[in-house]
């Protein structure tokens, strides 16, 4: 399976996934246009859209390449998505023939209460929920709900690449980096993050695994995060120390 992230809008990344038979998956289209113009370059035909949640800079693409290419759109079970033709749920697998490819969902509620992420070929699409350095604002769920779903998503092998939906490393990179500054694996990822910025190439996938040693969202129980915690009050409950890693980076600025 090939991964093509595709920028587009201001900062997303809509996620193309095709085979060697030029049959393409596409997830969190938001624009339409982007799309198109990927699988005309590619030589490619959509045969399925997967949506990880209802914001519209995901979704909004989705009529105009349903009205051309008529392809299923499995999507949450969420009123909001009016294109869906298939409701996931958490523990429902998305089986594709072309490409031939199945996806796990796995409901990770905190952006929104509905988002699921969806894993399957060794990729985890996972929308606003997990960012490379980050995770996403808690628009409808609790600090308790967020941190429930990133922990599944911890759990995944490291291997795993984790595909978020946004070009916000280096700014997520510069939050994670006030909360451990002796982290010699955050500080090599910053080097190789300012590289690619440089280069205008994308920052994402990237490992699981790498997530885990520099992402302070996945490190709410290591010793660094925890003692930046007690320092803001919050050492004592796993879930106050990330509703107060959280609540820094929604006020940081730098």
């Amino acid at each position: 399976m090939h991964l093509i992230p595709l920028p587009a809008l201001a900062d997303n990344y809509i996620w193309l996934l095709h085979d060697d038979h030029g049959n393409a998956v596409v997830v969190d289209p938001g624009d339409a246009a982007v799309v198109e113009q990927a699988l005309v370059a590619h030589r490619l035909q959509l045969r399925a859209i997967l949506l990880t949640h209802h914001h519209h800079d995901h979704i909004g693409g989705v009529p105009a390449l349903r009205a051309h290419h008529g392809v299923p759109v499995h999507a949450p079970d969420d009123e909001r998505i009016g294109e869906a033709t298939a409701r996931v749920r958490d523990g429902d697998r998305v089986e594709l023939a072309e490409p031939s490819v199945q996806f796990e969902v796995i409901a990770v509620p905190g952006h929104t209460l509905s988002h699921v992420a969806y894993v399957g070929a060794g990729i985890l699409l996972c929308g606003d929920t997990l960012f490379s350095l980050g995770c996403g604002r808690l628009f409808e769920g609790t600090p308790a709900q967020m941190l429930a779903s990133l922990d599944r998503l911890a759990q995944l092998p490291g291997d795993t690449l984790v595909c978020g939906g946004h070009e916000y490393t280096e700014a997520n990179g510069r939050f994670a980096r006030t909360i451990e500054p002796a982290n010699a694996d955050l500080q090599q990822r910053l080097q190789e993050v300012a590289a690619l910025r440089a280069r205008l190439e994308p920052t994402l996938p990237v490992l699981l695994a790498g997530e885990r040693a520099t992402n302070p969202f996945l490190r709410v129980d290591t010793d660094a995060v925890i003692a930046w915690c007690e320092r803001q009050g919050a050492g004592n409950d796993r879930v106050a120390r990330f509703a107060a890693v959280r609540r820094a980076k929604d006020g940081f600025r730098a």
